[in-house]
């Protein structure tokens, strides 16, 4: 069964969201981050996805705070993201709650040192964020999805996969925060060259709808912000997937 994880994207103190990874775009809710968390943690939820775009940004994290708070109050496990850069980094998460980090920019601009994180914290532990810009050319994208690399995902994933990767989350940013469907062949088409990868979709969800095709065709995990904070997806119509075996 898929695995049901909601985003927690902090900026500036604010839950907020985007359309297509455009700052300009970025709409704040009026959600404490800690409520938030628990009120996901009171509906079943096991895992959230905390983001600090704030981090993210500026290449080290700034959000350690929220995350201390979420994984004191609650039992949630917390996969951290937004600026980890250096050894240092991940250890502070941890020390701050983290139950996982997932880590983006440094693997494009330092792939051995991020290579080196899988084998050091352990594969259960280390997810690539792998996000691209646009399906056809798959330019993969970092700092915040404010710059682009000269990487195609394919060679991006098969890089890592061959050392050992185990978790990818892959977003595609044309679809992030915009409500019109994940792109399920571009999904279809990571699952076929990368058939032993755990892959965590990200951008476009709508309903249940998608996250019940998601699951269909074998996707590990599917993260989900926007369309349950403007109430396309209820925190009812996920139990189905929360059931434990």
């Amino acid at each position: 069964m898929i695995q049901v994880i909601p985003s927690i994207a902090i900026r500036r103190g604010k839950v907020v969201k985007m359309r297509k990874g455009d700052p300009a775009s970025e709409k704040a809710y009026d959600e404490n981050p800690l409520d938030l968390a628990k009120r996901f943690e009171d509906h079943g939820i096991d895992v959230v996805h905390l983001v600090d775009l704030d981090g993210a940004e500026r290449g080290s994290p700034k959000n350690f705070h929220v995350l201390e708070a979420m994984s004191n109050h609650t039992d949630l496990k917390i996969d951290f993201t937004g600026g980890i850069s250096t050894d240092g980094d991940i250890t502070s998460a941890y020390e701050f709650g983290a139950d996982y980090i997932t880590a983006s920019s440094i693997a494009v601009t330092n792939p051995e040192l991020f290579a080196s994180w899988v084998v050091s914290f352990g594969r259960e532990k280390i997810t690539l964020s792998a996000d691209v810009t646009d399906v056809q050319t798959k330019q993969v994208a970092f700092r915040g999805w404010l710059k682009k690399s000269e990487l195609t995902l394919f060679e991006h994933l098969q890089f890592f996969y061959d050392k050992g990767l185990k978790y990818a989350k892959c977003t595609d940013i044309s679809r992030d925060g915009v409500l019109e469907g994940p792109d399920f062949s571009f999904y279809q088409e990571i699952l076929d060259k990368f058939p032993d990868l755990k892959v965590l979709a990200s951008g476009g969800v709508r309903g249940v709808d998608d996250i019940h095709r998601l699951n269909d065709m074998g996707i590990f995990a599917v993260i989900f912000g926007k369309a349950y904070y403007e109430g396309f997806l209820k925190l009812k119509d996920l139990e189905q997937f929360l059931i434990k075996a």
